[in-house]
């Protein structure tokens, strides 16, 4: 399983530092039936997610692995638009291609988030014990089929009826799903994890609305 699930009453606790974050990992929203899922990147081995989506989603997901103790690095060629999420949830910014070795280890896990465009290039950033990278990938690219083959965690959004269908081919789903995609709404993800689905709506707290507006997938 790559997934946590909270049980009980999702808390209103008002601050992203205090986020309901329990020992399984970071927050990614509710699944259909309510329950509260969770991204686990407190991991020994090396982790790899991709989520085709918005930067809206990615920086509030960099937020909150940030209030989980998580040290977040994102990797970047328009670091004015995450200006804000560094400055206000500690996050560090980082030029493509100059990410340093951060030192993860047991007990200080690390986040790579890799928002590098349509083909994000072979950096300095690889697989590490206790490491997971999340590239995000605005649309579905050349790249694509790579990076989804890569991945242990894909997270698909909203995506164009010809995307939709290539995407379901690479990740198997039904045609159900797949017809899905297109008509998704803003904040909602599908996230595959091999024959695991999870239709997941990510609502911000007050203070990751009040940082980053309301869930959006256009940038």
């Amino acid at each position: 399983m790559f997934w946590g699930r909270r049980t009980g009453e999702r808390e209103n606790l008002g601050g992203t530092s205090a986020l309901p974050v329990g020992d399984d990992g970071v927050p990614v929203g509710d699944d259909a039936e309510g329950r509260a899922l969770l991204l686990g990147v407190h991991r020994a081995a090396p982790y790899d997610v991709l989520l085709i989506g918005g930067l809206w989603t990615a920086q509030v997901l960099a937020l909150r692995a940030a209030a989980a103790g998580v040290r977040v690095a994102v990797e970047t060629a328009r670091a004015q638009v995450w200006e804000v999420v560094g400055t206000e949830g500690g996050v560090d910014l980082f030029d493509v291609g100059r990410v340093p070795v951060l030192g993860a280890a047991e007990g200080r896990p690390v986040l790579v988030v890799r928002d590098c465009g349509m083909r994000p290039p072979r950096g300095r950033v690889v697989r590490a014990a206790w490491q997971s990278v999340l590239t995000l990938l605005p649309y579905l690219s050349p790249v694509a089929p790579r990076l989804i083959r890569d991945s242990a965690l894909v997270g698909v959004q909203r995506v164009s009826p010809d995307e939709a269908q290539q995407t379901g081919r690479l990740l198997g789903l039904t045609p159900e799903e797949a017809d899905a995609l297109p008509g998704l709404g803003d904040g909602v993800t599908l996230w595959s994890a091999g024959r695991e689905r999870h239709w997941v709506t990510m609502v911000p707290t007050p203070d990751e609305g009040t940082l980053l507006g309301p869930a959006r997938r256009m940038d």
